[in-house]
């Protein structure tokens, strides 16, 4: 299980830097991530130097000879991803490792046998889901895969469950996947203890909450085809965990973490529109987060802080070049939809506020002087691509508007920077 070199294509870097990019500029980013991925494990096993952990790996390594694409993506998983970094940092049990192995067996139908750190009686098998036992048992016991239908028998001790990759089963709660278009599964992750890095995390779905955000999902991917269709084609590739998140506002709350790349982290969906947007809005952040991984945008961090034309407080250079880079594909999400009957007055006000925001914010970038070359050019690129976008006319209404919503948030900014 060798990490490939993390490298980024001239044409993806300027494809991405343009605001798209397109579905092979991600897949370049999603490979990078997935690279991360088997270095973090590489040196957490070198570091644990734990028979246990070794073994785990030995195991992996075995089953990527005969099935290397479940294997990835098994190790893909945001999920997993996070626990890595974490274990690498000596602040998760590097054990874990035996339970993606046991992951990695039920997807690849290879019987294995494993020790496996077992904590409050329950087993998370990362991607698939979380198995439950009757008594707490040793913190380590011997858990065996062995191949089924639907899945794999998993024994775990003295107690047997069955494992089914699609449905629930005593003892056994799966992750349920829901479909983004035709041949596109995205699991809802609800269980994972490493889902998500906030405190907002939300508890499992409901069956009425899960048939809610399916039903916003396709409509949402109704939406891209119809009007987005290279940046649906860019989510399918990115985006492969939904997890909820809770929230105190009416409105949608939605994030994304540079520790769990292909994870939206999102509160319960409102529509279709909405959740389209807000695929958009975090597919950008996901993008950037990955590029940064690979090339380096900003200087580090001097202590100056920046009014974001989106935001109630002062942000860093790099929170504010995450947020230019996001409200610009915000302002392309409803660059296409000026015209709908629905839409049309709403979208021609988001796309003019968005596009001047973030064309002034980018402004403020260039001339910070805490940008690297690379961050520069990509930049100075995406300047070019919503000073193309400020030609285009809108609405007088919709202008004024605009302006006047921009100006509101400027005047609260600056009479308390914390409560604009």
């Amino acid at each position: 299980m060798r990490p490939a070199p993390h490298r980024i294509s001239g044409a993806a870097f300027t494809g991405l830097a343009r605001g798209g990019g397109g579905a092979q500029a991600v897949a370049e980013l999603r490979a990078a991530q997935a690279s991360k991925h088997r270095l973090l494990v590489r040196l957490l096993v070198d570091d644990a130097q734990n028979g246990l952990v070794t073994r785990a790996y030995e195991a992996l390594s075995e089953m990527e000879t005969v099935a290397p694409e479940e294997v990835d993506r098994c190790l893909r998983h945001p999920a997993v991803g996070a626990w890595a970094l974490r274990a690498c940092r000596g602040r998760a049990d590097p054990g874990r490792l035996a339970a993606v192995a046991l992951a990695a067996g039920v997807r690849t139908r290879t019987a294995c046998r494993l020790e496996v750190p077992v904590r409050g009686g329950a087993l998370m098998l990362p991607s698939l889901g979380l198995m439950t036992l009757p008594d707490a048992g040793p913190e380590v016991a011997v858990a065996s895969a062995e191949p089924s239908d639907g899945g794999a028998e998993l024994r775990v001790g003295r107690h047997v469950r069955q494992v089914d990759t699609s449905r629930e089963g005593p003892g056994w709660q799966v992750l349920h996947r829901v479909p983004f278009g035709p041949g596109v599964l995205m699991t809802i992750d609800d269980l994972d203890a490493y889902r998500w890095p906030g405190d907002d995390a939300d508890e499992r779905l409901t069956e009425e909450r899960r048939q809610r955000w399916a039903s916003c999902l396709g409509e949402a991917h109704k939406v891209l085809q119809a009007h987005h269709w290279t940046m649906g084609e860019e989510i399918a590739v990115a985006v492969s965990v939904l997890t909820p998140v809770v929230t105190r506002s009416l409105e949608q709350h939605s994030a994304s973490s540079r520790d769990t790349f292909g994870t939206i982290a999102s509160s319960d969906p409102i529509d279709g529109m909405g959740m389209a947007l807000t695929l958009a809005h975090e597919l950008q952040h996901a993008k950037l987060y990955a590029l940064s991984d690979v090339v380096e945008l900003t200087r580090p961090d001097d202590g100056r802080r920046y009014y974001a034309p989106w935001r109630p407080d002062p942000r860093p250079l790099n929170g504010l070049l995450h947020g230019a880079y996001a409200h610009a594909g915000v302002a392309g999400f409803w660059r296409r939809h000026t015209e709908d009957p629905g839409h049309g007055p709403h979208a021609q006000v988001e796309f003019a506020r968005w596009r001047e925001a973030a064309y002034q914010v980018t402004g403020t970038l260039l001339d910070s002087g805490a940008l690297t070359e690379a961050g520069t050019r990509f930049v100075a690129t995406l300047r070019d691509t919503l000073a193309r976008w400020r030609a285009e006319p809108v609405s007088p209404a919709a202008a004024a508007q605009a302006r006047l919503q921009a100006e509101r948030h400027r005047k609260a900014w600056t009479a308390d920077p914390a409560q604009a």
